[in-house]
């Protein structure tokens, strides 16, 4: 595991079939630890993430369901998506416990809408620290710049679009993605460089 930023660790889970890796997140905050779209860990990551006792799963989509009962199981935190894509993921298998609603804050974090991958995609805004956090809004691939991921695996790819073009509105510097590499800074020009390619 590694400490990406003051308080914020991040784990890999390399997908051979895309060609990238597969991150989770766990963020260190006084009002409850925070575990972000936690991919498969080594026996190691997954023991420091269980002494964190994160009190919240976070999935910013239902593709993201990926390791998140065992974190539930092994961390007794609770697990929350959007109520659009709820009934995806616990047909995947997935143990949800809260919705996750849009305009709500999760300890330091916004939850904002970013619909068209699927219906309840969300990002989400840590605004004192300049941080915005995806899922599969948008992709740090390849390395150092913002993708989209092929359409045919969006539910909407124009709504996707207006979703991502929006984010623009938001202050950030850093992005962490859930696909590919995240940046540590100046990511919030990479995204307009990615939006100025929409049609």
């Amino acid at each position: 595991m590694e400490t990406i930023a003051a308080d914020i660790r991040t784990w890999p889970w390399f997908s051979t079939l895309h060609g990238y890796n597969f991150n989770g997140l766990l963020i260190a905050h006084p009002q409850g630890n925070i575990c972000i779209d936690p991919v498969e860990a080594s026996a190691a990551d997954l023991e420091e993430i269980v002494r964190a006792r994160p009190t919240r799963v976070l999935l910013t989509n239902r593709n993201h369901v990926r390791a998140a009962n065992l974190v539930r199981e092994r961390a007794g935190a609770r697990v929350a998506i959007h109520p659009a894509d709820a009934a995806y993921a616990r047909s995947q298998g997935a143990v949800i416990d809260d919705e996750l609603r849009v305009g709500e804050r999760v300890g330091p974090l916004s939850v904002v809408a970013v619909p068209g991958k699927s219906p309840g995609e969300v990002a989400l805004h840590w605004p004192e620290r300049r941080i915005l956090i995806v899922g599969d809004a948008v992709i740090g691939n390849p390395p150092g710049r913002c993708g989209l991921l092929r359409e045919q695996v969006m539910d909407d790819p124009a709504r996707l679009r207006e979703s991502v073009r929006s984010l623009l509105a938001i202050d950030f510097d850093t992005l962490f993605v859930g696909d590919g590499v995240s940046m540590l800074s100046g990511a919030k020009d990479r995204l307009r460089e990615l939006v100025a390619t929409f049609a």
